[in-house]
């Protein structure tokens, strides 16, 4: 019944677009658009950091953070501080996997590459510098090694992938270091019809 309701509220020529703009089944965007909903506990019609962070997968995630950070954060505009169902579909775009007969730009190998460097770039300047790198490694391993092996760690990463011997890593650089990487395993959820 609640899939129901939810289709309700969109309407078949806007589930049409979104389909066509992010790959997603009619299913999908209606199961998605319930899921959204569910999380607008207010029923304002946007979601903000708050109702992301209380998404259990996210809150016990160590860049739970850094995740929905990303959710407000788009290529080429500003933060913004409120997400409307539209905006939420095709940040999830990213993560589905790679469809080989219906390809599309959101969530391409450069796509799903720009979303991970965007975790890692905090000052939003297009660069990773050994500070925003030791700080996200921090939040994966936490006190689990010593300040001094995380500068370590962060030295040697940066020093492998600055091709340009910058001291930080930029987008293209960052492409080169995950070649061999499966970027759609890794990046990729498995959306149930």
């Amino acid at each position: 019944m609640g899939n129901m309701q939810a289709s309700l509220m969109l309407q078949k020529e806007e589930i049409n677009e979104i389909s066509e703009e992010t790959g997603f089944t009619k299913n999908q965007i209606v199961r998605l658009y319930s899921r959204f909903l569910s999380l607008d506990k207010q029923g304002r019609g946007y979601l903000d950091r708050e109702d992301l962070l209380r998404i259990p997968e996210l809150a016990i995630n160590p860049l739970g953070d850094r995740i929905v950070d990303a959710f407000f954060t788009g290529e080429n505009s500003e933060a913004q501080t409120k997400l409307n169902f539209r905006q939420f579909i095709n940040v999830l775009a990213h993560f589905r996997p790679i469809n080989k007969r219906r390809p599309s730009d959101i969530n391409s190998r450069e796509s799903k590459l720009r979303f991970a460097f965007s975790m890692y770039d905090l000052t939003k300047n297009g660069y990773v510098g050994k500070e925003e790198f030791k700080f996200i490694l921090n939040m994966m391993v936490g006190s689990n090694i010593t300040a001094e092996q995380l500068d370590h760690i962060a030295e040697r990463t940066i020093a492998e992938a600055d091709a340009d011997k910058d001291g930080r890593i930029s987008f293209e650089e960052f492409c080169k270091a995950m070649e061999r990487t499966d970027i759609d395993q890794k990046m990729s959820i498995r959306f149930l019809n």
